[in-house]
């Protein structure tokens, strides 16, 4: 058996070999990593050689990693990770740092989460500068290509990369405007009404929304707005119905009278709704990066109906 030659092993063969292996191709991988298709290739054929595997072989139209490739997944990224630690300094002191740190949320979380995060992040480091960015319905690249430094969303981006934790727990409500309209007695009047919803600017839908569509429930949507924020002024004074998180009792809806959802779908009651906070894994043993994140569970275990993950 052919021995490797772990010394001849570098830094930016292990991360095109990761990229190739998260984004299913090397075109894909040479765009995430601003590489050229040829310089991707060569890199991946001289990879090949090293590790005495083909590592990815065609699959129809595209490939697919070999045995071989996926199990050497997690030793390259714990490789990758120590390089990347080397050049990181070991100890962060808030009271000297000044940092610059780009945070990606949709409105609900900004406003929800950002102010009190800004406030005590601020009080404690010498200079502090954030810059909030829509996350839609967010991708690993967003990450990947540092588009931003953390994620928070209930849908978190999938990949071998990609870490998260849990901020808070929350479900759905049906919220109304109370001077012009009781709350829906039960399913029948729920779906009888006529109903308010969010669909983001990429034209995905709330995973409520997605779910009664799955059930085959249909509800007369008279209006679509692309964020939270735009549902208040079109709920004040009408007799329509709103089902969104729950905790926005607490930012956009606040005034607005709400009840738990008066449907269950599959037999059960409407699901839990977490909100993650996600981040890649080149951050996770930075000690500044580490930091921010603790103050941002810490801003979530003080929201209302938060909870430690």
């Amino acid at each position: 058996m052919n021995q490797i030659d772990a010394l001849a092993l570098d830094g930016h063969a292990l991360r095109l070999f990761l990229a190739v292996l998260e984004e299913g191709s090397v075109t894909g991988a040479a765009a995430r990593l601003g590489l050229s298709q040829s310089a991707a290739s060569h890199g991946l054929i001289r990879l090949r050689a090293l590790l005495g595997d083909p590592l990815f072989v065609k699959s129809g139209r595209g490939i697919v990693a070999t045995p071989q490739a996926r199990a050497l997944a997690g030793p390259a990224q714990a490789l990758l990770d120590g390089l990347q630690a080397l050049t990181r300094p070991q100890h962060f002191a808030p009271e000297t740092a000044r940092l610059s740190i780009t945070i990606a949320a949709n409105d609900f979380q900004r406003d929800l989460l950002l102010p009190r995060f800004y406030a005590r992040v601020a009080a404690a480091v010498a200079a502090l500068t954030l810059k909030v960015v829509p996350s839609g319905a967010p991708s690993a690249a967003l990450l990947r290509e540092r588009g931003c430094d953390l994620i928070i969303t209930p849908i978190p981006p999938s990949g071998t990369d990609i870490l998260r934790r849990r901020l808070l727990l929350d479900r759905y409500a049906c919220f109304y405007d109370p001077a012009r309209r009781a709350a829906p007695r039960d399913a029948a009047e729920y779906l009888a009404a006529r109903h308010i919803t969010v669909v983001h600017p990429e034209g995905e839908a709330l995973e409520f929304d997605k779910r009664l569509e799955a059930e085959g429930l249909a509800r007369d949507i008279a209006l679509r707005v692309p964020s939270f924020t735009g549902v208040a002024a079109f709920l004040r004074g009408g007799a329509m119905l709103a089902t969104l998180p729950g905790l926005l009792r607490h930012a956009a809806l606040s005034g607005f009278a709400s009840v738990p959802v008066p449907l269950r779908l599959g037999g059960e009651p409407v699901d839990e709704l977490p909100l993650y906070l996600a981040w890649h894994r080149r951050d996770q043993r930075d000690p500044r990066h580490a930091w921010l994140r603790a103050q941002m569970l810490q801003v979530a275990a003080e929201t209302p109906r938060g909870v430690a993950a």
